[in-house]
């Protein structure tokens, strides 16, 4: 959930806080260069107005192209090894007959935990900056961690309602429905942070919200299995919407009250991770009392069951290892994703996030998850237009057209530590 805060919103906010075209006189917002992402230096607003050259925007190093490749990888494996996990028919407890692994709390709270091991890499990378001491800066300023408690309690709802969702739709239209993060995100930055909005930045609202009416359009008309009745599928995709309502929520809070402070963004993911994961565990407790009724996925009818869904996993090995794939590929990608972020630009990772979805929707149609419907492409190139528009990405392959070369992207390239004398809370 974090990584796509910055994945989708951060180029917008880049836009509000530094318009670079040659001739603007718009004057800079005060805090401008946090919002949907984990905050980055103010300075990386000044080089984002000049332009680099072809070869050196081009000529990807290896280790470039290996964080590019480590996200499309993590974050495609993060997606279908919760869906592969949902798949799964096994016995529970007590001798109950085979039924689907549909234990969505409990796979927030693996996702969390992943999260939570961010702040492990954290302290590791700190480890290794030791010996690069940063004399303007104090790596170990002080913060409260409980500022990213309300965040936390959002993604923590965001993320159970999504996991919900997962286990009545499709993993590509999953994939594709979390662009309408994209609406809320542009309206409650309007509405309670007093955001003005580019033009391009509504079109790509509108062009939003017309992939999103295609994308459901295609749920409708595809053929639906027994496992996926067509009730369960709107209801799961209204059900996502309805999740990036509370991810927009989430990343207004952390605008008004988190980035502020001068966190390093696999502190705060891990932060964040840590409070999900420990309030979520502790919910599971009532949780398996409380009746769902036909909503529930355990032979219990309770809203969870973790002893039901260790059950399983003891007598299908394999639901294990679909787990062990979404926890540890979640905390690799919110590696990778910052990473990409500071080596390359915000714009590749928005990019790399869009070939993410293509990756999980080719082989959820090759594992035969999923039935091919031709709206879902016409619903795929109107979000991903959406949210070129939206982040501004019309406007590098404007400038790259007129002027035949690349223009500078608005995330800067920078190192995860950045120079020898930059403190390791300082995500320059």
């Amino acid at each position: 959930m974090q990584l796509l805060w910055a994945e989708l919103v951060y180029p917008l906010r880049q836009k509000l806080s530094c318009d670079c075209r040659p001739g603007s006189t718009r004057a800079p917002d005060p805090g401008g260069d946090q919002f949907g992402g984990y905050h980055l230096k103010r300075a990386r607003r000044l080089r984002s107005c000049f332009a680099l050259p072809a070869s050196a925007a081009m000529a990807w190093t290896k280790y470039q192209l290996f964080l590019a490749g480590l996200m499309l990888v993590t974050g495609s494996i993060n997606t279908l090894s919760a869906k592969w996990a949902d798949n799964f028919v096994a016995p529970g407890c007590g001798g109950s007959q085979e039924h689907s692994f549909q234990h969505p709390f409990l796979q927030a709270v693996g996702m969390f935990l992943g999260e939570f091991s961010c702040l492990a890499a954290f302290y590791l990378l700190r480890c290794r900056a030791a010996g690069h001491p940063d004399t303007s800066a104090d790596p170990q300023q002080p913060f409260n961690p409980l500022l990213f408690l309300p965040p936390a309690l959002c993604d923590m709802t965001g993320t159970s309602i999504m996991y919900v969702a997962l286990n009545m739709t499709s993993a590509s239209s999953f994939q594709m429905l979390r662009g309408a993060v994209i609406i809320f995100t542009g309206l409650f930055s309007v509405t309670f942070l007093g955001r003005r909005l580019a033009l391009s930045q509504w079109l790509g609202i509108l062009a939003t919200i017309a992939g999103l009416v295609v994308v459901g359009l295609a749920d409708l008309l595809s053929k639906h299995d027994s496992q996926h009745k067509l009730s369960e599928v709107i209801t799961g995709d209204l059900l996502i919407i309805m999740a990036q309502i509370i991810v927009s929520i989430q990343m207004v809070l952390e605008e008004k009250f988190v980035y502020k402070h001068n966190v390093h963004p696999l502190r705060a993911v891990g932060t964040e991770g840590l409070f999900g994961f420990v309030i979520l565990s502790l919910l599971l407790v009532p949780m398996y009392y409380i009746p769902a009724g036909s909503f529930s996925g355990n032979p219990r009818g309770t809203l969870e069951d973790a002893l039901d869904a260790f059950c399983q996993v003891g007598r299908q090995p394999l639901i294990a290892l679909a787990l062990l794939g979404n926890i540890s590929s979640i905390a690799f990608f919110n590696f990778a994703g910052i990473s990409v972020t500071k080596e390359l630009s915000a714009t590749t990772r928005m990019v790399l996030d869009s070939l993410r979805t293509v990756v999980i929707w080719a082989l959820s149609l090759t594992l035969g998850w999923e039935a091919f419907h031709p709206l879902q492409i016409l619903g795929f190139l109107v979000l991903l237009a959406g949210t070129a528009l939206y982040n501004g990405l019309h406007r590098l392959l404007l400038s790259r057209l007129s002027r035949g070369r690349p223009p500078a992207e608005e995330g800067e390239h920078e190192r995860l530590l950045g120079g020898p004398r930059t403190a390791i809370n300082d995500a320059s």
